[in-house]
């Protein structure tokens, strides 16, 4: 009888983490996904993962706020256990987050340690605290940006977290691997979200000029995101570890 497997995908109720959390639903895996204050939307996912025949929870988590990562896990292995008769789950992917465009001169200590507690100091402590609870050969997938790779004005303090997480992917895993959890990275490019303002997919001219240094000519939509991470949760992506993997279409190349 095949094992059900379980994803913890955070920031899952709208964007690239609803796009994340339905990709994995059609792969049959189900799916605890978090928000933090769009309770209604995040049900709406939960629903429609249940009408595609998979399981599914929201929980409400505040990514930057370590000090409550305590409660959340302990709500994580009551929904295990209640729901799922289960003490671990597969798949952890790292997606809650938030876009802070200003220039470097410009940049406040608040909107950095914004930035941090949530891209990369609450990655960090979430993991290590979901280490318990995590399943031997699981998954772990953070997520990154290709502007760790290229650069856009305004966008110093984010790179800098996401350059962190990169590197901390790493480290992952290589001091997972004993008990076979793989650690990637995946880099989206440019997508039409709402994510920092929806700079990208509602100004018309920051659209066509990403589209015009895009090798395959458009702007990313979230439909070209959650399949890539649905297949590092499958047995097809078993062997990859360790890795950047950029989805941007060829942007900037």
């Amino acid at each position: 009888m095949q094992i059900q497997k379980i994803a913890l995908v955070t920031g899952g109720s709208r964007g690239l983490g609803k796009n994340m959390a339905l990709a994995l639903a059609k792969k049959g895996i189900d799916v605890i996904l978090t928000y933090q204050s769009k309770k209604t939307e995040a049900d709406e996912v939960v629903s429609t993962i249940e009408l595609l025949g998979q399981q599914a929870i929201a929980l409400q988590f505040d990514a930057g706020n370590v000090k409550s990562f305590d409660s959340f896990i302990a709500k994580v292995k009551e929904v295990l256990k209640e729901k799922w008769e289960k003490s671990q789950f597969d798949f952890l992917i790292n997606n809650a987050g938030i876009g802070i465009n200003v220039p470097f001169a410009d940049t406040t200590e608040d909107q950095f340690d914004l930035l941090n507690a949530i891209q990369f100091k609450g990655v960090y402590f979430l993991t290590q605290q979901a280490l318990p609870i995590l399943a031997d050969q699981g998954r772990i997938i953070n997520l990154a940006t290709g502007l760790t790779r290229f650069t856009l004005p305004g966008y110093s303090a984010y790179a800098a977290m996401k350059g962190a997480i990169e590197i901390f992917t790493k480290y992952l895993a290589k001091e997972l691997g004993p008990r076979k959890i793989a650690a990637n990275v995946v880099a989206p490019g440019a997508i039409e979200t709402d994510f920092g303002g929806g700079v990208v997919r509602d100004n018309e001219q920051m659209n066509a000029i990403i589209a015009s240094n895009t090798a395959l000519g458009r702007v990313g939509l979230p439909d070209d995101i959650g399949g890539v991470i649905a297949f590092l949760c499958s047995e097809e992506g078993r062997w990859i570890n360790g890795q950047r993997i950029e989805v941007s279409g060829g942007q900037f190349i």
